[in-house]
Parts: structure tokens; sequence; C-alpha cells
């Protein structure tokens, strides 16, 4: 029985030590199982330990040895490598009077085993909604892609969204490697996974992501302090968003202005009484017809913020039903619920996602079925966006919802008379960088790409200056020379303009050309995939392919490439004629659509601005020209938020990007 008892006593305080043992080593949530390293490079292994113990790594048959500094961190550096794998990586932790691993033919002490390792090519993928934007947010368009994925040499690391006001992040807060099959890659960045497709189909090595990207944020966010010292407003923000009391208290007194600026809620007639309005029950009295889509501001509800009911019945066949549906609701500003027969089959928070709602079996009835939304808009139109998809669809049948409705106000919201402003931390100077990046610049990459400037579109001149100080940082920070960073222009967008005008997103299409005066940078023109009413377009295999051409030729060097479209190079007058001359015409200019080319605005001395006729007349050249203006001065180029008739290609497909020589 004693025995027996000090057995168990002992058992017990192995599991306890090794337990702690485990602890004591660690690695960061970047260095997990089937992560990509990077090939032909010295690569850096890192973690932490207790302080003076001896560290071995494991890889490819050699061992690398380091010792944990006073502060835990410990680091070896492994030489560059052939790409290849899969292999595993062992790393042990001992103390200093251990024998080594080496010694005794096997892995001492605490132990961490890493397999299904590859080497290949990692880029960091990074930016905004558009790179945000994964695969299971545009399954329809590219089903077929989806379906067929299946290469475990593809892949991806999604970096968990995270801010730090406090400064620099030791370790991400979390994430694993996943590769590209059919269930995994729903969570890949679109314009990542093809742009690493096509890298991997032209150059048959592994190619692994990482995904850095959060919805609705600004370059400053992603660049570190040290890379903002030339901004002091940005410095002061940073100094003071490090006091947590401050952050604190600004955020305390925004919540209680925006409480007292607004009433309680659940006020809304249509869930106060005592039959819900999306209860088949309910009875509609005082209900008045409406379009869907369209917005209630242009169909005679003057500048409602509040909510908006609406209802209407369908017919829909016996084929139909006892089978899964979807209904598709396009895009609506800014909130809604959607119920059927009294069912909430759906809801979307926020204006910008596709609304694609599943219908569970057993919700659509054969005979009528009454579909209710329920809309809430906090500011400016609100309503359902035109030119999307409305549809209920099962078995390859469908039903389209668009047309005349019912509607109902359900709440008027009161007019906020001030605003309060919190201080959102995504937002903020260096806070995505030091929570999001910073953890991870020991990581070798191939280089970078970039999809953002939507959140800066309203401060064009001062981007100009803050691309330029994030690539330098990027590249200062990694130590890897100067890395190829790639970046996609901003797409057309907004409403059409029929005039020339003045626009600050084509403003910031300039300011992001302009980077490209900085070496080993690529700019991919996106100006033909926007779609006006969407500002996440849905066409995004282009995107990622268009910056692989430009990953092509700066990152691996491929010769007799043509990976650009038309760049303006320079101009001369001749006679009442401005002739533009380009760079990367490929083969030569051609209009995309087979019209003259489009969207060209000529001016005088005077700047009024004009569309001309335009013409290609070389193989690089264009002359642009106007009956009203003999002596022009400047030519612009789709120089708007969205340039409808921009049609300037090369023969390889390839769209010019948009300019002025007026600058």
């Amino acid at each position: 029985m004693k025995k027996s008892l000090i057995t168990s006593i002992f058992s017990i305080l192995f599991i306890f030590i090794s337990g702690t043992l485990s602890a004591q080593l660690k690695l960061p949530a970047m260095l997990r199982d089937s992560m990509v390293l990077q090939r032909n490079t010295e690569l850096k292994i890192w973690g932490w330990a207790e302080a003076g113990e001896q560290v071995e790594v494991s890889f490819k048959g050699n061992l690398y040895q380091a010792e944990a500094g006073r502060d835990g961190k410990w680091m070896v550096h492994l030489p560059p490598m052939e790409a290849g794998g899969p292999y595993i990586m062992e790393i042990s932790a001992r103390g200093s009077g251990t024998p080594s691993a080496n010694e005794n033919a096997g892995i001492s002490g605490t132990g961490i085993k890493l397999e299904n390792i590859l080497v290949g090519d990692v880029w960091l993928c990074a930016g905004q909604s558009n790179m945000v934007h994964y695969m299971a947010l545009h399954s329809e368009r590219y089903a077929e892609e989806i379906a067929q994925a299946g290469d475990p040499e593809i892949r991806q690391f999604l970096v968990p969204s995270a801010t730090s006001l406090e400064g620099p992040q030791e370790d991400l807060a979390g994430g694993s490697w996943k590769s590209a099959n059919p269930d995994d890659i729903m969570r890949f960045s679109v314009v990542a996974y093809f742009f690493a497709r096509n890298l991997h189909e032209t150059y048959g090595v592994p190619i692994g992501i990482i995904n850095a990207s959060v919805g609705g944020t600004p370059i400053e966010a992603w660049t570190s302090a040290e890379g903002l010292k030339e901004f002091p407003v940005m410095q002061r923000a940073i100094e003071m968003n490090s006091d947590t009391a401050y952050v604190s208290r600004v955020n305390r007194a925004a919540w209680s202005a925006m409480r007292e600026g607004r009433r309680e809620t659940g006020q809304d007639e249509g869930l106060a009484g005592p039959v819900a309005w999306y209860d088949p029950a309910y009875v509609p009295e005082n209900w008045h017809r409406i379009n869907i889509p369209g917005y209630w501001e242009d169909q005679g509800i003057r500048d409602l913020n509040g909510v908006v009911w609406y209802r209407r019945e369908f017919e829909v066949p016996a084929s139909m039903t006892g089978i899964p549906a979807k209904v598709a609701l396009g895009r609506i500003v800014d909130a809604d619920q959607l119920y059927i027969n009294g069912e909430q089959v759906g809801r979307t928070t926020y204006q910008y996602p596709q609304r694609r709602y599943e219908v569970p079996v057993g919700v659509l009835k054969s005979d009528k079925n009454l579909f209710v939304i329920r809309v809430t808009n906090q500011a400016g139109k609100g309503g359902f966006v035109p030119d999307k998809p409305y549809y209920l669809s099962a078995a390859g049948e469908t039903i389209d919802l668009k047309g005349y409705w019912q509607y109902r106000v359900g709440e008027v919201y009161p007019e906020r008379r001030f605003s309060a402003m919190g201080i959102s931390a995504q937002n903020q100077p260096a806070a995505l960088y030091n929570a999001m990046i910073a953890p991870f610049t020991d990581y070798a990459v191939k280089g970078f790409v970039w999809y953002q400037g939507e959140s800066n579109a309203g401060r064009p001149e001062e981007y100009r200056l803050l691309q330029r100080a994030q690539i330098r940082d990027w590249r200062s920070l990694w130590g890897q020379g100067d890395l190829p960073f790639l970046y996609a222009q901003l797409p057309n967008f907004m409403e059409v303009n029929y005039s020339p005008e003045e626009s600050d997103w084509a403003m910031l299409r300039e300011a992001q050309m302009e980077a490209m005066d900085l070496p080993a940078t690529g700019m991919a023109v996106t100006i033909d995939l926007g779609e006006w009413n969407d500002i996440h377009p849905d066409n995004k295999k282009p995107v990622g392919d268009r910056l692989a051409l430009w990953a092509r030729k700066i990152a691996y060097g491929e010769e007799d490439l043509v990976y650009s479209g038309p760049i303006y190079q320079s101009y001369r007058i001749e006679g009442d004629k401005i002739i533009l001359t380009f760079d990367h015409a490929g083969s030569g200019l051609v209009s995309g659509n087979g019209e003259p080319p489009g969207h060209f605005a000529i001016a005088g001395p005077d700047k009024n601005f004009v569309w001309g006729h335009a013409e290609i007349v070389d193989q690089d050249k264009v002359a642009v020209w106007h009956e009203d203006i003999p002596d022009p001065v400047y030519v612009r180029y789709a120089w708007a938020d969205n340039p409808r008739f921009a049609n300037l290609y090369n023969k390889e497909g390839l769209p010019a990007s948009p300019f002025r020589t007026d600058h």
C-alpha cells in the first residue's frame, strides 16, 4: 500500500514536471506543422525556453544549436536550401548540464516535432478587405476552382486579426498553416490564392501565403512607428495611444456620448406589437409599394435613417421544396434580417457582404411563401443595391425576387446632433503592424503583395508619402534587401460621371503609380475589374494573375515577358494634337472593345477639360485632340472614380493605368 502510494506520488510529480518542461520550450505561432520555409536564403528559427537552456534544432539531417538568453529567447540560423519536402523538424531544450541530443542519438529534454514542412517561396499578402475576401465569399464565381482545389504545395497561414497600441508584440494571437483543398481553400484570400496558383503552375515549387489583412484599415496602421517617424501627427498619435488610461478615457466618453445622442433601442414597431411583422399571423395594414432593388430615398422615403420592413409572397413550386435552397439578396445598405414563413434564415450586420443565405429544408412550402426583410440603415441612402442578383434557387430552378414589394417604416432614428469619436485601434498608426506583422519579421519571405488604398482614398497626397514609407519600412524590418513589393492599384468604383471630373480615387491611383519609382516594385492595374456598386469586386482572379506577372519579372527574373499594361511615359504637342507615348506597350496598343480609345480628356491652358478624340497612331502612341481646343496643353486618361469608357490595352490584354499630364 505504501509502495503504491509513493509510486503514485512520483507519477504525479513526473507528469507535473514534464508539463512544466514542455511549457518552457515555445515556438512562435507561425512555426507550425505544414509551414513553408523560404528557399535559397538564410533561415531563422526562433522561440523561447528557460534562460540559459541549450536548444537544438534538427532539420534535414543537420543539428543547429543555440542558448536561450536572459529573456528566454533563442534563435538558430539555417543555411539556404533548395525547394523540397515534406520534411520534419525537431526542436529540443535541455539544461546546461544535460548531454546533447546528438550525443544520445535522439532528442533529449523537452521536445517539439514539426511535420510536413515544405521549402519553397513565401509571400506576405497583406492589406484591407479586398485582400481579406476569401473564397467562401466568391464561391459562385469560383465554384469550379474550389471543387478542383487539391494542391498540398499551396498553403496559407491566416494571421488572426489583432491590434496593439502598446507597441510591437512578441507573438501572434494564433494561426495555422492550411493547404489548398476544397475545404480549407474556403478561407484562402482569393487574390492571394490565384497569385500563388499562378506561380506554382509556372515554377513547380511550393508557395506559402502569409495572409495578414483586415478590412477597412489605412496604410499607416500597417507601418511601424519607426517607419512613420517622418509623420509628426502620427507619431503624436502613437505616443498618446500608448497610454492605456487615455485610450480608455476617450472610448468611455465616446460611448457615453453615443448613448446620450440616441434613444434607447427597442422602438421598432415591427417588433414591439403583439405579433411581429415577420410572423405569418400578422395582418398588414398601411403598407405601401416599393421596388427591389433600389434605395428608399429614391422612392419617396426622404432622408430616413432607421428601420424599414419589406414583405412579399412568392409562389414556390413543389419541385423546389423539401430540398436545400438558396436566397441571393445582392447587397443591402446597411444591415438586414431575412425571414421566410416566419423563420429567420439569414442576417448580415453591415453593408458590404454579398447576401447569400441558405434556406433549411422544410422552410419552403408548395404554395405561397411569405418573405419578410428587415433593413436597418444608420446613414445615407438605405435599401437594396441595384445591379446585383436577387433570386431564390433550388435544384436548378430560380424565382426572381426583383420587383414591387410592400414596405412599412418600423422606426425612425432621431437626428444625431453631434458625433463622438472613440479610438478605433485598427485605424491607429502602427496598431496592426504591432500585432500582426512585427511578431514574424524574422520569418524569411520572397516578397510582399499589397492590396489596400480604399481607406486612404480621401488623403491621396499623404498616401504618396505613406506608401513609400511603408515599402522602405518593411524592407528594412526583414533585412533581406530590396524585397519585391507588388501591389494592386485601386479598381473602378462608384457611379459613372459623364463629364470630366476631379477624383480622389484617381489621385490615389496616381500616388500608387508613383511608388513604382522605388526599386523592385510592381503595380497591377485593375481599372477594368471593378464594379460601380461594390467596393469588393467579384472578379478577383485577374488581380492575382496580374500580380503574378509582376512577380515573374521582378522576383523570378523572367525575360521576354509582358508583365504590365501601358504606362504613360511622355507627350509632345503637334499642332492641335497631343501625342502620348507609353511604356509597356507590349506587342502594340489596342482598344479593348474595338471602339476608338475612350475616356481621354483634353484641355488648353485654362485646364477646362472636355472629352477628346483619340486614335492609336503607332505601336506605343496615342493622338488626342478636340476641334474646339486649337492649342492643347494637357491630357487626362481614365481620370475618374469609375472611368467606364477607358479601353486602352496592350495586345497582351493588360490595361493602361490612369494618368494625367497636368500633375
